[in-house]
C-alpha cells in the first residue's frame, strides 16, 4: 500500500503524475488545487482527496482504483446503449447544485430538486455507476421527467427488503439509519412510501439529513437539544465526507419532501 501527500497542491500533483503515467494519451492539467483538466473536461478532486484522507496509507491504490473506473466510464458514456438494455439500470441520485459551477446543466439530465439539490440520473452497472447526459436522454426519445418516473421506481425494487436500523437516545430523540453502502443511501429519501415506512417508528413526521451520498439517517421531531446535536453532526460529516449533498435537513410528511434551506 502507498500514502499519498496530505497536503492539496501535493495531492493534486501526485493525482496527476499518476494519470499520465497511466493514461499518456490524454490530455491532462491541472487548473488549481484539487482541479484538473482532462482533455478539455473539467474534473474535481475533492471526492478522490476526501476519500484519500479517509485510508492515506491505501491513497496511490485508491487513486489508480478512481481513474481506472473514470476511463471505463468515459468508454460507456461515448457508446450508444438501446433503452431496452438500460432501462431497469436507470437509478436517481441527489446531487448540489454547485455541480454545475463545472458542468454545463444543459449536458446532463437533472431535475430540480429541494434544499439546492438536483435529481441526476445514472445507469448502474456492476462495477461503476455512467451519468445519462441530455444528449442520451434525447437519443432514446425521452424527457428528464420520463427519466425520474424510472428512476424512482426502479430504487423501490434495488432493495424491496430495505434494512433501517432504529436508533434510541436517552433524551427521547429517535433515529433511523440506511447503510446499504450502495452509492443509492442519501438517494432514498426519494422513496415513494418512505413516510409511509418510518411514520411509526418516528412517531409522525420526521427530518431526514444526507450530508452525503451514502448517508441517511431519518430523525424524530425532537426533542430540541437532540436535533442540535445531530445537526452539528451532519455538518462535520458535510464537510469531511467523499460525495457531499447538503447540511440542511429535508422534511418528510404525508405530502412530501420539502426543504429546509433558508
Amino acid at each position: 500500500m502507498s500514502a499519498m501527500p496530505i497536503d492539496p497542491h501535493e495531492f493534486s500533483d501526485s493525482v496527476i503524475e499518476i494519470l499520465r503515467n497511466a493514461y499518456p494519451e490524454r490530455a491532462a492539467h491541472l487548473t488549481g488545487p484539487l482541479h484538473l483538466l482532462l482533455d478539455g473536461r473539467h474534473l474535481g478532486l475533492e471526492n478522490l482527496y476526501r476519500m484519500v484522507l479517509r485510508d492515506p496509507k491505501s491513497g496511490a491504490e485508491i487513486v489508480q482504483a478512481y481513474l481506472e473506473r473514470l476511463m471505463e466510464g468515459d468508454q460507456l458514456s461515448g457508446a450508444p446503449l438501446p433503452l431496452a438494455v438500460a432501462r431497469a439500470r436507470i437509478m436517481p441520485r441527489i446531487q448540489p447544485e454547485s455541480i454545475f459551477e463545472h458542468l454545463d446543466p444543459a449536458q446532463v439530465a437533472h431535475v430540480p430538486f429541494v434544499n439546492s439539490t438536483v435529481i441526476v440520473f445514472v445507469i448502474d452497472l456492476p462495477q461503476l455507476t455512467v451519468s445519462i447526459t441530455t444528449e442520451q436522454m434525447i437519443r432514446w426519445g425521452m424527457q428528464c421527467d420520463d427519466l425520474e418516473v424510472i428512476a424512482r421506481d426502479n430504487l423501490a425494487k434495488y432493495t424491496p427488503e430495505l434494512e433501517i436500523k432504529i436508533l434510541d437516545n436517552a433524551d427521547g430523540g429517535r433515529a433511523a439509519i440506511v447503510s446499504q453502502q450502495d452509492g443509492y443511501d442519501a438517494a432514498r429519501l426519494l422513496l415513494g412510501r418512505l413516510h409511509d415506512r418510518l411514520k411509526r417508528e418516528l412517531h409522525g413526521d420526521f427530518w431526514v439529513a444526507t450530508p452525503s451520498r451514502d448517508t441517511f439517517l431519518a430523525i424524530s421531531q425532537g426533542p430540541e437539544p437532540f436535533l442540535d446535536r445531530l445537526r452539528e453532526r451532519v455538518g462535520e460529516d458535510f464537510r469531511r465526507l467523499p460525495y457531499p449533498i447538503t447540511k440542511d435537513l429535508f422534511f418528510v410528511c404525508r405530502d412530501g419532501v420539502a426543504g429546509t434551506a433558508a
